[in-house]
């Protein structure tokens, strides 16, 4: 199957060839961090953050929301669709509420999002129970597009862009961070649905601006599945594309 989005094409494919796409067969997971640059308690769960990209066997994505902002810092990375996204896992896994620093591993579980040994655990704990990226998913450019490729696998999921900064340096002037500088890495600026799997193999081309839309920083794609009120569940697949080296 192959689906094709008839999105004008923009500048900027020379940024294509700088894209590098993490070995898909070395990917054991995915960490979604939801923090804040307001709260106190995220630093530690952002620095952990870092040292689990540097792994280089997750994708790993963060989710700045905006609840905290009433302390007297606006993060300048926050946004309502973040918020959204955390609370619709909340209702997922049946929670009443959410929390940062939050990790949500694999769409499955959640946990504290500084104790990286738990995250870790958690990840290898999937993995070893059919629980992990079962599907694959490898994403190239292929002339003025970029090609996403999924493999067979049972039931169906939604195929999901995640766009993100690769890094920034932020020192909140005011909230419960005050007079710190601290290094956001991989912090979400858009999120979109663009196809669906039914279980079969499929092959989707997308225009020049997803990648123009990239910019300097780089995508994920998520095989996710969903409950039946729409709400994010299981990722099955994953495959992340960055622009230059983590560090």
């Amino acid at each position: 199957m192959r689906l094709r989005f008839s999105v004008p094409l923009l500048a900027g494919i020379a940024l294509a060839s700088s894209l590098h796409a993490q070995e898909a067969s070395k990917i054991k997971g995915v960490v979604e961090l939801f923090t804040s640059q307001g709260c106190a308690s995220c630093p530690p769960a952002d620095a952990a953050f870092r040292k689990l990209i540097r792994q280089g066997d997750v994708v790993a994505l963060a989710y700045h929301v905006d609840y905290w902002n009433y302390l007297g810092w606006n993060d300048t990375m926050a946004s309502k669709d973040n918020t959204a996204r955390q609370y619709a896992y909340a209702r997922t896994m049946g929670r009443s509420g959410v929390y940062t620093p939050q990790a949500i591993v694999n769409g499955r579980a959640h946990m504290n999002g500084a104790d990286l040994d738990a995250i870790n655990v958690k990840l290898n704990d999937f993995q070893s129970h059919g629980e992990g990226l079962i599907v694959p998913v490898n994403a190239v450019t292929k002339g003025d597009e970029l090609e996403i490729k999924i493999g067979a696998g049972e039931g169906r999921a939604n195929v999901v862009v995640v766009y993100f900064d690769k890094e920034q340096m932020v020192a909140p002037k005011g909230g419960e961070n005050t007079g710190q500088q601290i290094a956001y890495m991989h912090a979400v600026s858009d999120v979109e649905t663009v196809g669906m799997w039914d279980g079969k193999a499929m092959s989707l081309a997308l225009p020049s601006s997803v990648l123009d839309k990239a910019g300097r920083r780089g995508l994920a794609v998520l095989l996710q599945s969903s409950t039946p009120s729409g709400d994010p569940a299981a990722i099955i697949g994953a495959t992340v594309l960055t622009i230059g080296s983590d560090g």
